[in-house]
């Protein structure tokens, strides 16, 4: 049945308005101004108003580059109920970096201890005074990245050894982007499967697998020898 030209236009307008409520979220919670996108565009800022507003309609190729210039999926845009991008309350950053640099101090001593080291191996191998080797420790002065480097290097640790895995802001985003880090280095038929909804079943069996003992998988394995044969 043809639908009726009135109520046509109707939802076309509104699907433009909601369209350009989205890619309006989808701007300001990048950061990015209508300039920038503009530009991306080709078009004026004008024009990046009116497709925001609801005044003129956008073309895919067009949602496509901003999706990809605010980093939002581009189905964000037309995925059944339409959601907004919620803002997060901004993080305490000055409390949790005095807060770090305490914890990475902690971390220090207590792998300078373990290994019976004083601090003055540690200030002599820094070329610097035992007094700032224990500011560093106590978290009353940061430790210059260059010197962590070298302080790990001698201590045979890991510079991830000092890296934020709590449950905190930080932690969080930097566990994000390890991960997202990782599945970029996946072969692409790799990723292809990972992000297919359909195979979440393998997945998961996989990573049941994975937790199981060798001696377990081997009679598993021993089982499907005998199915097959």
């Amino acid at each position: 049945m043809v639908e009726n030209k009135d109520k046509l236009k109707e939802r076309l307008a509104l699907r433009t308005r909601i369209i350009g409520l989205l890619l309006r979220n989808a701007r300001e919670h990048a950061g990015k101004s209508k300039q920038e996108c503009a530009e991306a565009l080709g078009v004026s800022p004008e024009a990046i108003t009116a497709y925001e507003e609801g005044r003129k309609p956008i073309s895919l190729p067009e949602v496509e580059v901003l999706a990809y210039l605010t980093g939002t999926p581009v189905s964000h845009f037309w995925d059944g109920t339409p959601t907004l991008i919620e803002e997060e309350d901004p993080p305490p950053l000055k409390e949790i970096l005095a807060l770090r640099h305490r914890i990475v101090g902690a971390l220090l001593r207590q792998a300078r201890l373990e290994r019976n080291i004083s601090q003055r191996e540690l200030a002599e191998l820094l070329d610097c005074s035992e007094r700032r080797i224990s500011a560093y420790e106590y978290g009353e002065q940061p430790i210059p990245l260059a010197e962590l480097e070298v302080l790990c290097q001698y201590l045979r640790l890991p510079l991830e050894h000092f890296l934020d895995t709590q449950e905190g802001r930080l932690g969080e985003w930097q566990r994000k982007q390890e991960a997202w880090h990782r599945f970029n280095q996946l072969p692409r038929k790799v990723q292809e499967f990972v992000i297919q909804p359909l195979n979440v079943k393998y997945l998961e069996v996989a990573m049941r697998l994975a937790e199981m003992p060798a001696g377990k998988l081997r009679e598993i394995a021993e089982g499907l020898l005998d199915i097959t044969y």
